[in-house]
């Protein structure tokens, strides 16, 4: 299994700590934000290769963290440089996992994460979760709040945990189960990311596709055993700073 780490985004909305610096790397408690993910990932001896796709504005900072990290974990970690610089011409999550494959050539099973959530809990309750199931999974967690239903993706499942609908911002949620940007997908599920674009996927969400993929094949979907902090604004950053203080 490959990790691949969606870092290419430009955190307009935490300006100015992220306006010449990229938020995975600013710090929570004593390490980085990719840093905690990574070695929680690290510690399950699962993956066996690391990609974190970025933007050409702020390759040179994920370079040398990848140089260090690399000899920590005893684990290649590979940095794609997507070649956008600014918001404006990024080329969205769906486009960027599509690029760093066929950058790097990798037709392994994928974990796909964003590189800006601080999570409370392992992923290795996830991992298990779809290497039992044998489909390709997604993350996913209840919520109450309307207004953050329709501003996520949001699914159904049955009792076996099978997916049964799947939306991207609904106005109208069929279900109250939020999928965050974690998935687990099948080598051969993540070979079709072309084909969702040419049918019309979004490239914006990272949920695109696995919205996509539930309409064409098997995706299950696993219930998160803890809490994940979103950091999306400066109030949430300086939240999930507390938290970890006062544990």
């Amino acid at each position: 299994m490959k990790c691949l780490i969606l870092a290419a985004g430009y955190a307009t909305r935490l300006y100015p700590l992220t306006e010449n610096f990229p938020k995975p790397l600013l710090k929570v408690g004593d390490k980085t934000i990719l840093d905690w993910l990574v070695d929680d990932i690290a510690s399950t001896s699962r993956a066996d290769g690391y990609v974190v796709v970025t933007n050409h504005k702020f390759v040179h900072f994920f370079e040398e963290w990848a140089a260090l990290k690399q000899e920590q974990i005893k684990t290649p970690v590979i940095v794609v440089d997507d070649g956008t610089s600014t918001n404006e011409n990024r080329l969205g999550a769906v486009r960027d996992i599509l690029f760093a494959l066929e950058q790097t050539g990798i037709q392994d099973d994928l974990f796909i994460m964003a590189g800006d959530n601080v999570l409370d809990f392992s992923l290795d309750g996830f991992l298990t979760f779809a290497q039992e199931k044998g489909t390709s999974c997604v993350m996913c967690h209840e919520e109450q709040d309307l207004s953050k239903l329709q501003k996520t993706a949001v699914i159904t499942f049955d009792q076996e945990n099978l997916i049964t609908s799947y939306e991207e911002k609904p106005a109208v949620p069929k279900g109250c189960y939020a999928v965050p940007p974690f998935y687990y997908y099948r080598a051969e599920d993540a070979g079709r990311i072309s084909e969702a674009l040419q049918e019309g996927c979004g490239a914006d969400a990272p949920g695109s596709f696995a919205a996509w993929l539930s309409t064409k094949t098997l995706v299950h979907a696993w219930e998160m055993t803890g809490k994940r902090y979103d950091i999306g604004d400066l109030k949430s950053y300086e939240g999930v700073q507390r938290v970890l203080a006062e544990e």
